[in-house]
């Protein structure tokens, strides 16, 4: 699957900065298959002392973004859900891995999978729909 260019994949993610301000850090980008890595700051809690769910939406989005993208098609999200499936706290590392599970036309349908990095446990189950857009 080399024959895809990721020069695109590769430039979107240098330009994101709201994944930077949050310390995401892209372990894996290949055609498909994303993973991306956060650790859940200070500033990431609720009232509650846990991993703020916005935060971990995010963590998965931007998984999606650089699976979605990783053909070379400028790709955006149609629409997303996720499903929280326990907590994470102040001080866990996530990681968020992303697989396109069909591609059709313009459309896509990929799957992430948020864990926590010491222990493997689930935390989040998220699934985006993509749309690929013209070249800009």
């Amino acid at each position: 699957m080399s024959e895809y260019d990721r020069t695109h994949v590769r430039r979107m993610w240098a330009d994101d900065g709201a994944s930077a301000h949050l310390g995401m850090d892209a372990t894996l980008v290949e055609v498909d298959h994303a993973v991306v890595r956060m650790s859940v700051g200070d500033h990431m809690v609720n009232g509650h002392d846990l991993a703020h769910g916005g935060y971990v939406f995010t963590l998965a989005d931007s998984a999606f973004a650089l699976a979605c993208n990783s053909r070379g098609a400028f790709t955006v999200a149609a629409g997303a859900d996720i499903v929280f499936v326990a907590s994470a706290r102040r001080g866990d590392v996530l990681v968020a891995e992303a697989r396109v599970r069909t591609a059709y036309g313009r459309s896509g349908i990929t799957d992430v999978t948020v864990t926590r990095e010491s222990d493997g446990a689930v935390i989040a189950e998220f699934r985006g729909r993509s749309r690929s857009l013209p070249s800009r």
